[in-house]
C-alpha cells in the first residue's frame, strides 16, 4: 500500500496524503538516530498505513546517505527461531568476520550460517549489537522492522535488547506493530506512537485522487465505511464494479472491515495466472523474503512470473536486495487462504528441498507437507524440538513435538512424543491449560502410559486440587515400573527424577519415607548419577547429613555457569545451591533467565525458578527491597499460568519480609493462606515455611512462648530433624526462644546438635547461625568468647540481618554483664544495619538496649551525613520520583549501581525509604558541604 499521491502516468509524487505531522517526527527521529542512535515504534489498526510511513522514511533515510536494512515479521514464520534476525542481518553477512570469534561463531549459528552448540541468547544479542556498532561507524544505520507481532520469539527478543541500547551509536531502530495485538517483542521503555487514521479531509484527498470517477453517492459510501482506514480507502473501490462506482448498480452488504479485506485480498490472488500464485505462496510460507531461496524452490518459475502481482501492487520485488515484499500482510494470508492442499504441500516440500542447511526450517516445511504417518519427518521434528528446548523456547518445542505426534505411525511413540510435549508444557512453558488436553490425546494413542505422561499429570496434580503424596505415589509408582533400565543417559528417567526432587514431592512430604524410593533409583542409575542431579539430592535432601559432601562436589558444578545457556541446567544448579547458601555465585546466570523470561523467550517455570532463588539471596544478602520486587512478579507469572503450588514460595517470601519488617498482621495474612493451601494437601514442607515465618514474626513482637512453639515444629529441641533442611535455617530461631522462655536446657541440647552437625562444611552462613546458637546457649563466662569467635568467621558481612541479630542478642548479653562500652559498639552497629534493612521491631530492640546502657539518643551510624557529590544528586533524583532505571539513564549508570549507591545513603540520612529523600535532603541543607567523592 503507497499513500502518496500519482499523477496521469501512474508515478508516485509528492509526500504521504494526510501525514504530515508523522512524516516531521519521523524525520525529527531520523536526524538524531543519524548522529546519536534511538528507538522509536509505530503503532496503529491494520491499513492505518504503517508500511508507507516505513516506507517514507527509508527514502528519506537513504537520500540523507543512511543505510537501510529492513525486516518483516511473518505468520508463517513466527515458531522459526531467528529468522526475523536474518532477514534483517543478511546484507551484513560480509560484516561478520570483523566481529570476535565468539561472537562470529554465535551469530552465524543462530542465523543458520554454521554449525555448532545453540549459542546464549545474551552472547547473540551482544553479537547483533556489536555489528551493528561497526557497520555504523562507516554510515549511519537505519533498522526498519514491520509487522512486530509476528516476529519470532528470538528475534524479538534480540532485537529489545538492541533497541534499548542504541543511544550513542548512529544506529536508529524503527518498528510497526498493530495496535492491542501481543508480541515477543519487550517495547517497555522505548518511545512509541500510534498511527491514527486519517483525517476526513485527507481520507477524502486520498480517495479522489486514486479514484475521480466514483459517483458522489458510492464515494460516502465508501468514506464513511472506511472511516480513515486508508487500506480501505484504497481496496474497497477496487472491489467494485464499474456500474457500482457509477451507482449504476447497487454496492455489496458492508461487512466488518478486516473480514472485508481479507476477502477482497483473496479475490484478486484468485485471479492471477498458478504460476504467479506458486511463485507468492513460497513467498509467503518462506517468509524471509529471499528471492535466492525463492527461485531455488519454485524450479520451473521465474521472476517473470511474479509480473502480473507486481501490476495488482500486491507486491514488490527489490532488485538492488533481492526481496520480495508483500504490499500488506492480509496478502499473504490470502494467499495461503485460496491455496489448495495440493498447493500447500507442493510449495513446503520445495522450501524443505531447498533448506537443507537449516534443520529446524526444513522439518518444520517437511511437517506441513507430511500428510500420513510419515517416522523419518517425525524423528527430524522431535530433534528439532529438543534444540528449540534448549534455547529456552518451551513453546516451540511443544508445537514441533505435537506435529511429530500426529505423524508418528507408532502408538507408544506417538503416546511417548505427546507425553513430553505435555510434560514440557507443564513443566517449562506453563501451558498448564493444553496439558490436559494432550494427556488425553497420548493416553489414547498408547494406554500404558509414560514417564513423561506421569509427571505431567503430576504437575497437574499438585497444582489444583491433588496432595503430595498421591502425586509422589504416582511418579515413583511411573518410574518403579518403567522400561528405561535405570540408564541415566535416557532424558525421560532423568526428567523425571528431577520432577521428583525439583517439583519437591519428597521434599515436600517431610517424610524420610519419601526419599526412600528416590535413593533407591539413583542408586541404580547407571553408569553415574549426573552432578547436578547428584549434588541437589545432597544438599536439598538432608543438608544437616549430607550437606558437606554436596558443597565440596558444587564448586566444580558452578564453575560452568557463565557458559550455560540452557534455562533448565542453570535451574537445576540453582536448587542445589539453595541449602549451601551458594545463591549469590548463581546470580548472574539467574539473571539472564530472568531477563530472558520478561521478554517471553524463556519457560515460565524456569523465570519462576530463578526468580525465587533470587528471593532467597535478595532476603539473606539484604537486598530486600528487591526480594519484595522479584516476589510481586513471581505471584504475577504463577496467577497467569496458573502455577498455584509454587505461587506458596513468593508468599513464603513476602511474609518472610513483612515478619523482618514489623508488619505483624500482613505476615499473619500471608501465613495463613500458605497453610490453608498446604495442610489439606499433605505438604509438610509448606507448613514448615510458614512455621518459620511466624517464629520469626513471634520473636519480633516479643511473643517468645509462641515463636518456641513455631520452632520445635519444624525440627524438635536437640535434634535437627532428618530430611527437613528449614530445620537450619531456624536452627538460631529455636535456641533464642528457648532461652527467652527459660529453657535453658533444650536450648544447649539443640545448640549441641547444630554444632554436632559441623554446618561450616555446609555454608558460613550456617556457621555464623551455630556458633551463634552456642554462645547464646552458653553460660555467662563462655559467652563471651564465643560471640567473638561467631563474629570472627570470614564472610559474615554477606549475610546482614543474620550477622545484626547475632550483635544484638551479644550486645544484651554484654550489658547485663555491666560491659556497657563493648555492648554500645555492637549495639550500635545492629541498629545501624536493622534500620539501613528496614527491619523496625529489631532496630527498636537494639534502641532500646542501647538506651538502657544510658544513651539517651542513640547514634544509628558513625559516619556523617555528608553526602558526596554524586550521591547527593542521585537523592535528589530519586527524591523527585524518578526510579533506578530513570536515574541511571541520566547519569550513565546502571540501575543496580544507582540502588547500591541508594543502599549507602539513607542511613547517612537517617531514613528507610525513598519516600522519605526529600524532608531528609530539605534539612541536611544547601549549604553543607560536601566530601569528596571516595576513588573507585
Amino acid at each position: 500500500m503507497d499513500l502518496r499521491i500519482a499523477d496521469d502516468s501512474g508515478t508516485l509524487t509528492g509526500s504521504l496524503v494526510g501525514r504530515a505531522d508523522e512524516l516531521l517526527s519521523t524525520r525529527r527521529f531520523l536526524r538524531q538516530a543519524a548522529v546519536n542512535g534511538g528507538a522509536l515504534l509505530i503503532s496503529g489498526e491494520p491499513g492505518v498505513g504503517k508500511t508507507a510511513l516505513l516506507d517514507a522514511v527509508a527514502e528519506a533515510a537513504a537520500e540523507a546517505g543512511t543505510r537501510v536494512l529492513r525486516a518483516a515479521g511473518v505468520e508463517f514464520e513466527a515458531d522459526v527461531s531467528y529468522s526475523g534476525l536474518n532477514q534483517l542481518l543478511f546484507p551484513l553477512y560480509d560484516a561478520f568476520g570483523e566481529l570476535a570469534p565468539a561472537h562470529r561463531e554465535a551469530l552465524r549459528v543462530a542465523l543458520g550460517f554454521g554449525t555448532g552448540q545453540p549459542p546464549d541468547r545474551l552472547l547473540v544479542s551482544n553479537a547483533v549489537l556489536l555489528l551493528l556498532r561497526a557497520t555504523a561507524v562507516a554510515q549511519p544505520l537505519l533498522l526498519l522492522v514491520d509487522d512486530l507481532p509476528w516476529l519470532d520469539r528470538a528475534s524479538s527478543a534480540v532485537l529489545g535488547f538492541v533497541a534499548r541500547r542504541l543511544v550513542g551509536t548512529r544506529v536508529g531502530f524503527l518498528a510497526a506493530s498493530r495496535s492491542q495485538t501481543a508480541s515477543f517483542f519487550e517495547h517497555g521503555g522505548i518511545p512509541e506512537f500510534e498511527l491514527q487514521p486519517l483525517p476526513a479531509a485527507a481520507a477524502e484527498e486520498l480517495i479522489d485522487q486514486r479514484f475521480p470517477d466514483l459517483a458522489p453517492a458510492v464515494r460516502r459510501r465508501l468514506l464513511s465505511e472506511a472511516r480513515g482506514n486508508p487500506l480501505a480507502l484504497l481496496e474497497l473501490p477496487g472491489a467494485l464494479t464499474g456500474p457500482q462506482r457509477l451507482a449504476a448498480a447497487s454496492l455489496p452488504a458492508v461487512l466488518p472491515l478486516t473480514r472485508r479485506l481479507q476477502g477482497l485480498f483473496a479475490s484478486r490472488v484468485s485471479r492471477l495466472p498458478e504460476s504467479c500464485r506458486r511463485l507468492l505462496l513460497l513467498g509467503a510460507l518462506d517468509g524471509t523474503g529471499d528471492l535466492g531461496v525463492l527461485l531455488t524452490a519454485a524450479g520451473e518459475y521465474d521472476l517473470d512470473d511474479l509480473a502480473p502481482a507486481e501490476r495488482d501492487q500486491l507486491v514488490h520485488v527489490h532488485g538492488n536486495s533481492r526481496r520480495l515484499a508483500f504490499r500488506h500482510p492480509l496478502i499473504e494470508s490470502a494467499v495461503v487462504e485460496v491455496a489448495t492442499s495440493s498447493e500447500l504441500r507442493w510449495a513446503h516440500h520445495a522450501l524443505a528441498r531447498t533448506l537443507v542447511t537449516q534443520p529446524e526450517r526444513r522439518a518444520w516445511h517437511l511437517g506441513e507437507a507430511t500428510v500420513g504417518p510419515d517416522e523419518e519427518v517425525a524423528g527430524l521434528l522431535e530433534q528439532a524440538a529438543h534444540r528449540i528446548l534448549r534455547r529456552g523456547d518451551a513453546v516451540g518445542a511443544v508445537a514441533s513435538l505435537t506435529r511429530a505426534a500426529e505423524l508418528t505411525p507408532d502408538a507408544v511413540d506417538r503416546g511417548r512424543r505427546l507425553a513430553e510435549a505435555a510434560y514440557i508444557g507443564a513443566d517449562a512453558g506453563g501451558e498448564l491449560a493444553n496439558v490436559s488436553q494432550l494427556l488425553d490425546d497420548s493416553r489414547r494413542a498408547s494406554p500404558g502410559g509414560s514417564l513423561y505422561a506421569s509427571a505431567a499429570a503430576v504437575h497437574l496434580l499438585i497444582n489444583s486440587d491433588g496432595d503430595v503424596r498421591t502425586a509422589h505415589r504416582l511418579l515413583v509408582g511411573a518410574i518403579e515400573s518403567g522400561g528405561h533400565g535405570y540408564d541415566a543417559d535416557d532424558p525421560a528417567l532423568m526428567d523425571a527424577l528431577h520432577t521428583l526432587l525439583v517439583l519437591l514431592l519428597c521434599f515436600f512430604s517431610g517424610e524420610p519415607a519419601a526419599w526412600e524410593p528416590f535413593f533407591a533409583a539413583l542408586g541404580r542409575l547407571t553408569p553415574e548419577v549426573p552432578a547436578p542431579l547428584a549434588v541437589a539430592a545432597a544438599s536439598f535432601g538432608d543438608p544437616a547429613r549430607t550437606g558437606q559432601a554436596a558443597a565440596s562436589r558444587f564448586d566444580a558444578m558452578v564453575a560452568g555457569m557463565s557458559d550455560e545457556v540452557d534455562p533448565n541446567q542453570i535451574v537445576r544448579i540453582g536448587i542445589a545451591a539453595i541449602y549451601l547458601d551458594r545463591l549469590s555465585d548463581c546470580r548472574d546466570a539467574h539473571w539472564r533467565v530472568v531477563r530472558l523470561g520478561r521478554e517471553g523467550a524463556a519457560p515460565a517455570r524456569r523465570h519462576l525458578g530463578v526468580l525465587l532463588h533470587l528471593c532467597f539471596d535478595d532476603y539473606h544478602s539484604g537486598r530486600w527491597d528487591e526480594a519484595a520486587e522479584l516476589a510481586e512478579e513471581g505471584l504475577r507469572l504463577c496467577d497467569e499460568r496458573g502455577f498455584r503450588f509454587v505461587a506458596r514460595y513468593f508468599q513464603y517470601v513476602q511474609a518472610l519480609l513483612a515478619a523482618a519488617r514489623g508488619d505483624a498482621e500482613a505476615s499473619d495474612t500471608l501465613t495463613d493462606a500458605i497453610l490453608r493451601f498446604a495442610v489439606p494437601r499433605g505438604a509438610r514442607a509448606v507448613e514448615v515455611y510458614a512455621y518459620h515465618v511466624r517464629g520469626l514474626n513471634d520473636l519480633a513482637r516479643g511473643d517468645h512462648e509462641s515463636a518456641y512453639q513455631h520452632a520445635t515444629a519444624i525440627s524438635p529441641a536437640g535434634r535437627l530433624a532428618p530430611y527437613v533442611p528449614h530445620a537450619l535455617w531456624g536452627c538460631l530461631d529455636l535456641v533464642e526462644a528457648a532461652v527467652r522462655t527459660n529453657r535453658l536446657t533444650e536450648a544447649a541440647a539443640h545448640a549441641a546438635a547444630v554444632d554436632e552437625a559441623n554446618l561450616a562444611g555446609v555454608s558460613p552462613r550456617l556457621a555464623l547461625l551455630s556458633a551463634a546458637a552456642s554462645a547464646f546457649a552458653a553460660p555467662d563466662d563462655k559467652a563471651e568468647e564465643l560471640f567473638e569467635a561467631a563474629l570472627a568467621l570470614p564472610g559474615v558481612e554477606r549475610w546482614p540481618f543474620d550477622l545484626a541479630r547475632v550483635r544484638l542478642v551479644y550486645g544484651e548479653r554484654l550489658r547485663r554483664l555491666r560491659a556497657t562500652a563493648r555492648a554500645r559498639t555492637q549495639l550500635r552497629t545492629a541498629l545501624a544495619t536493622f534500620e539501613l534493612l528496614g527491619a523496625r521491631p529489631w532496630a527498636e530492640r537494639a534502641a532500646n538496649e542501647l538506651r538502657a546502657t544510658g544513651l539517651t539518643k542513640p547514634r544509628t551510624g558513625t559516619r556523617s551525613t555528608v553526602l558526596t557529590p554524586q550521591e547527593r544528586e542521585i537523592a535528589e533524583l530519586a527524591g523527585s520520583g524518578l526510579t533506578n532505571k530513570q536515574i541511571g539513564e541520566k547519569l550513565f549508570l546502571s540501575h543496580r549501581t544507582v540502588g547500591t549507591h541508594l543502599y549507602q545513603i539513607f542511613p547517612k540520612l537517617g531514613i528507610t525509604s525513598r519516600v522519605a529523600l526529600r524532608d531528609a535532603l530539605a534539612a541536611l541543607g544547601d549549604d553543607e558541604a560536601p566530601e569528596p567523592d571516595e576513588p573507585p
